[in-house]
């Protein structure tokens, strides 16, 4: 059974875990019910044309950090850059709906892979036009970030954000970063008033 995880907690992801190389950190959400709010990533990721109101189109990214900085623009991921340079990180593609149970995106990341220059992965969930739709944080609920092992399925790690995010437009869920050689996860939970991903990126220059 995998470890839940409390805001501002960090857990060891490899030490302890032999041979884990290949993982997978999964988003999931669902939205608030109408004239309601509160929670996290509800609507998330539907479609930026179409027509329904009150869905909220939602973008997931990686950041690659070194030295706990953003160097260039292409350490960054997203649906607009699906797979980082090096190979060691992927981006499952936009989900146009939110809809169903269980992970609505999923980042696939190869440990052994990542160049040893990156020393933190932070991972990132926007509203796209958040200003234009008048739409944040609040309006989305039963939000995680989960860490699962690719080759069994088996969940490593889980932190379900809770906090109020209501007017926040952009969340730092979490990050995994290096330590001693090894990888560890923290639960980071943080919500901004950035309104595009490079407002966020900026935060790391």
């Amino acid at each position: 059974m995998g470890i839940n995880l409390q805001k501002g907690q960090r857990v060891d992801l490899t030490k302890g875990n032999a041979g884990l190389n290949k993982i997978k950190v999964g988003l999931g959400w669902d939205p608030v019910s109408q004239g309601k709010s509160g929670g996290f990533l509800g609507g998330l990721f539907s479609s930026k044309s179409g027509s329904n109101e009150r869905s909220i189109d939602c973008d997931s990214s990686v950041l690659m950090l070194q030295d706990d900085k953003v160097l260039a623009g292409d350490d960054v991921v997203y649906f607009g850059k699906l797979t980082s340079t090096c190979g060691s990180v992927r981006h499952s593609g936009d989900n146009l709906t939110g809809d169903g149970d269980g992970d609505d995106e999923v980042i696939t990341i190869e440990l052994s892979s990542v160049p040893t220059q990156y020393n933190k992965l932070v991972f990132v969930v926007n509203i796209y036009d958040a200003a234009g739709r008048n739409q944040h944080f609040g309006m989305i609920q039963n939000a995680y970030i989960r860490v699962y092992d690719d080759r069994t399925g088996n969940e490593l790690i889980r932190y379900n954000l809770t906090d109020n995010y209501s007017n926040l437009t952009t969340l730092i869920c979490g990050e995994i970063y290096r330590h001693d050689n090894e990888w560890k996860f923290a639960a980071v939970g943080t919500g901004t008033n950035d309104m595009k991903l490079g407002d966020v990126v900026r935060r790391y220059q």
